[in-house]
Formats: C-alpha cells, structure tokens, sequence
C-alpha cells in the first residue's frame, strides 16, 4: 500500500500534473459545448431553420461527449503520464471513435426528420410520402448497421495485435466480402432483402396488404422482419425475405383506391333492375363511395336461385369493407320490405294422382 508520502508525490508530480491539466481540458470542452449550443439554439429558433434546429437537436448529446476528447486529444501529446501513458492515449482513441460512430448515428435521424415534414402521411393522397418514408427508413437502418461495423473495425486497429483484422475489416474488399461471404445467414439475407425492398419498394409504409392469409397494413420495416398491424389489432411479424420471395397481395401498391363486392342470394322472382337502383340510391347516399364504380351483376345461377354480385368502390380497403357491409345490410333490408318474395327460400311441391290423393313429394331448396 502506498503512504501518504507516495500519494502527495504521485499528485504534486509530472504525471498528477498532467492528469490534472488531462481533466480540465475535457472541463474546457464541456464548457465549449455548453456555451456553442445555447449560441446554437437561439439561432435556429425560426420556423424556417427547421433542418438546422434538427441538426443541433439530433447532434447535441454525441457532441457533449466529443468535445471534451477532443480536447483531450489536443493536450495529450505534450503531457507525461507515465505508465498510464499508452492506456490512456488508447481509452481515448477508443472514445473517440465510438463517439463518432455515435454522432453518425444520430445524424442520420436528421433525415427522419426532413422527410417527416415535408412529405406528410396523415394525407388522402399519400402515396409518394409513404414511398418516401420507407426508403429513408430502410436506407437509415441499413446505414447504422454499416456505421457500426465500421466503428468496431476501427476500435480494433487501436490494439496493434489486432490492428491488421480491423485495416482488412475497413478496406472496401474486405467489407464487401464479409457482407457477401455472412448473407447466406437468415439476419444479413434479410438485410439484404432490406436493401432490395428499399430500391424496388414492393411494400411501403401504411400500405394494405394480404400475407399468409392475413389482412392488415404495414405499421413497421426494420432491417429483418415487417410489422403488420391485422385487422383486430394483432400484430403479425413478417422476415422481410418473405416480400421478396413469396407471393403476396398489396391492395395499394399504385393507389389506395380498392373495388369490393357484396354478395346477396336470391329467389328467381327477384327484379333486378329495381335491385340495381336501390344499390346506386344506396351509394350515392354514403360518404364510403367514391364515386368509380357501381355495379349489380347476376354472377351465377343455380336450381335454387340467383346469386347477385354488387360491385363498388371506394378511397381505400377500410372504407371498402365498411361500403360492402352497408350495402349488403342496406339491399337484404330492401328485398324484405318491397319484394319479400326476392328473399332465398324452400319450395316443397306436392305431386299426387287426385287432389285429395296421396302422393310424392317433390322439393327445391333455393340459395340461402
């Protein structure tokens, strides 16, 4: 154990000195940042320096602990530290780069941020603003995901042991190859399919689709898996390899606007003309229909009866499903009120010799 005599010497001497001079220069820093960002954020206080005020937001926390190593690194070569000369010169090293890699990471929230406000997805019309979002969303995830193999790879070249596996890590042939040689592997080939959905963009955010037998809209794209959030509010989670290489359906790939129909069976008595004016009265009194298509068609027959098909659109798959529950509803209720005779129902026919004999039976059983 070291006396007091040893510790007094230790924190009077170069090396107490220099540890001393060592934190107020990371003091100076945080100073530095405290004062830079207050000059900072009283000049992007107007609304038309949003991009900026994004910009100090996003970069303000990574840049309080990057200052003060820098200063650090500023004071270091002319001090004298002793045996704690080299683990300090490589702890600091070793800061500094992940705190760059943590400053590139929060930069790229920058883009979120832009994009957020200037393509809204809270429109009608938003079909180019969810393309957009998308793309920024899967390139941003993709783009931390390499900053961070970057920042590992340069940790690594601080140890000199270990310094040739990060200068192979951090040549372009090298990253391309690890990239390539690990994408057989279910996470890296999903982030591949990342990159592939990013550039064609089969899916968006928002967009209404059908995938293993499930409705629901896409609510998330990370680099590995979808979110799809189902009808009922469950959550179905997706690999995104299965948008790249599976069958799916997207009801809004070109536009929101959908067809839907509304089965109804009838009797053979039913008029169809009288059924086909009561659906456009139907329509033309909702706010669900958009006004394209309106359509009653008799779509099949059988000995039983007629089957109708009412065909109608509206801006998108909700309003659709709602439109065909309306309609089907509406058009049931109209067939029981004017022409109960329209309705599905059993005929039983007797067949006999005399009236008052007995005789067959014979039965036809309409749709219903």
């Amino acid at each position: 154990m070291p006396d007091a005599q040893e510790i007094w010497e230790f924190f009077v001497g170069e090396v107490g000195v220099s540890f001393a001079v060592l934190l107020a220069a990371g003091l100076v820093g945080l100073a530095a940042h405290w004062l830079l960002w207050r000059v900072l954020r009283l000049a992007v206080r107007e609304e038309r320096m949003a991009t900026a005020a994004s910009v100090v937001s996003r970069t303000e926390r990574p840049m309080r602990l990057l200052l003060p190593l820098i200063a650090a690194q500023v004071v270091i070569p002319g001090l004298r530290l002793g045996a704690f000369d080299e683990p300090m010169r490589r702890l600091l090293g070793i800061l500094l780069i992940l705190g760059l890699g943590w400053l590139a990471t929060r930069a790229t929230l920058v883009m979120d941020d832009v994009v957020g406000r200037r393509y809204r997805v809270d429109l009608s019309d938003n079909l180019s603003a969810r393309r957009m979002h998308t793309l920024v969303k899967v390139v941003r995830r993709v783009a931390v995901v390499l900053i961070w193999m970057i920042v590992g790879a340069s940790a690594l070249m601080v140890f000199p042991r270990a310094s040739q596996l990060g200068a192979s890590l951090l040549a372009s042939a090298g990253i391309a190859g690890v990239v390539i040689g690990l994408a057989a592997k279910p996470t890296l080939s999903n982030l591949i399919a990342g990159l592939q959905i990013a550039a064609t963009q089969p899916i968006r955010l928002d967009d209404v689709v059908v995938i293993n037998g499930e409705w629901g809209r896409i609510e998330e794209i990370t680099t590995t898996y979808v979110v799809v959030r189902v009808w009922d509010e469950r959550r179905l989670i997706v690999p995104l390899n299965d948008f790249i290489e599976k069958p799916f359906q997207n009801w809004t790939r070109t536009t929101s606007a959908v067809l839907g129909f509304a089965m109804v069976y009838t009797d053979f008595e039913t008029p169809v003309e009288a059924v086909r004016e009561e659906l456009r009265r139907i329509v033309s009194a909702s706010e669900l229909w958009d006004g394209r298509v309106c359509v009653l068609q008799v779509t099949n027959t059988s000995p039983e009866g007629m089957e109708l098909r009412a065909l109608v659109s509206a801006a998108d798959a909700g309003k659709a499903f709602e439109l065909r529950c309306v309609v089907r509803e509406a058009l049931v209720a109209f067939l029981r009120r004017d022409y109960p005779r329209s309705l599905a129902r059993r005929r039983v026919e007797m067949i006999g010799d005399s009236p008052g004999g007995s005789g067959a039976i014979a039965q036809g059983v309409s749709a219903g």
